[in-house]
């Protein structure tokens, strides 16, 4: 008769959004196992039998990221009618994101990130496919923009022009960590808006030599 191993004493949903506001707060290369087990209520053998390493627990969480507080973004890209008007809510989501009450003003996608030791770079190669993802969201917003017709843009200036709106999201981030407001945020929004009326105009068919 075979004897089975003691049961789990704790939620692994609940211990993953622990796990989740640790490294959210301090950072990939911040965070210890013993943090980890500290705020999760376990011990690090539980942590490695569950989880598995800290890097596997590390991109469980970002998955949970981006079901949870890193979703709104790409939902506001999804749902709004216009590419404008998409584009315009993805920002404002964004800094409402990076602004919270109860959460750090950063987006884990851009400043979670580890900068040093060698052994980190696939957790390094991990976020930056994560944010070339959000990247590609943009731009298959502006190509659906341009089938729908309403982006004037010719398919060839699309990559630009969604790496600067991706820019645009990373620097929310950044501003908000370094103490930006969400009104200062706005003042920001507003520029890249205005600057998505220009390259319209400047793309756009009417445009005269």
């Amino acid at each position: 008769m075979t004897t089975r191993g003691r049961p789990r004493t704790f939620d692994p949903d609940v211990a993953l959004r622990q796990a989740l506001d640790v490294f959210w707060e301090r950072g990939y290369e911040g965070t210890s196992m013993s943090d980890l087990a500290q705020a999760m209520g376990i011990a690090s053998a539980s942590i490695y039998a569950c989880f598995g390493s800290k890097e596997q627990l590390f991109r469980q969480v970002m998955a949970l990221y981006g079901s949870t507080a890193g979703a709104p973004p790409r939902i506001a890209l999804r749902e709004h009618s216009t590419t404008r008007e998409a584009m315009h809510a993805m920002l404002r989501a964004t800094a409402d994101q990076v602004t919270g009450a109860e959460t750090p003003h950063y987006c884990m996608l851009v400043l979670a990130a580890p900068t040093g030791a060698l052994e980190n770079e696939p957790v390094r190669e991990f976020l930056a496919g994560l944010r070339l993802g959000v990247r590609a969201t943009i731009r298959d917003r502006l190509a659906r923009g341009v089938a729908d017709g309403d982006v004037a843009a010719p398919e060839t200036s699309l990559d630009g022009i969604a790496r600067y709106y991706d820019t645009v999201v990373q620097g929310l981030s950044v501003q908000a960590r370094d103490g930006a407001d969400r009104s200062e945020l706005e003042d920001v929004i507003t520029c890249a808006m205005a600057a998505w009326d220009t390259l319209m105009a400047a793309s756009g068919p009417a445009r005269e030599s």
